[in-house]
């Protein structure tokens, strides 16, 4: 029987924080933003492709936990194609709330119309990458932006009238649950 010191009881090395950064998230977070670097630069000389590398280390060095804050390979496989299917949703959104904010904005009775106000409400979301998604989707779609969010899953949205108010949180926080089983 192996006698144990006060305050050693466990003998196995912790992984540290550093070790963790350089692990799986660390190197899918550089390809993803490297990947972006290279498609909205349009710079291909090395100058650039170096400058691109050194950049996305930093970031992701600095941020990998954020989107990918465990590597489960069956988990991703499964959101990352739902987030994907929610992008073309998200953008035809975006596209009749800017038809809805145009008319509001040519309308003979603009003044009338226009009726900001603030909305709360509270989220089913529980994740901070769900809540997060939820909050900047909002804040994309044309007539709302998101003031305030709480770890808690509390929402301030501000709307530039009544009806851009009233589909939240609705099928967009549906979409987004979906996506991250929630």
């Amino acid at each position: 029987m192996k006698a144990e010191l006060p305050g050693n009881e466990s003998q196995e090395p912790k992984k540290d924080s550093q070790s963790r950064k350089l692990g799986a998230p660390f190197i899918l977070t550089f390809l993803l933003l490297y990947a972006t670097w290279i498609l909205l630069s349009g710079r291909f000389d090395t100058f650039h492709l170096v400058l691109g590398v050194f950049s996305c280390l930093f970031v992701s060095y600095i941020s990998s936990d954020l989107l990918f804050d465990s590597f489960d390979f069956k988990k991703m496989s499964v959101q990352w194609p739902r987030f994907v299917f929610y992008i073309p949703w998200l953008l035809l959104e975006v596209f009749k709330a800017n038809i809805h904010v145009m008319i509001l904005v040519f309308h003979p009775r603009m003044l009338q119309l226009i009726d900001p106000r603030i909305i709360k409400f509270k989220s089913h979301l529980k994740s901070d990458i769900a809540l997060t998604i939820f909050a900047n989707s909002i804040t994309l779609t044309p007539g709302t932006i998101t003031v305030y969010v709480t770890e808690y899953g509390d929402f301030e949205v501000h709307t530039i009238d009544k009806p851009s108010g009233e589909a939240l949180p609705g099928n967009m926080e549906i979409r987004i649950a979906h996506i991250f089983n929630e």
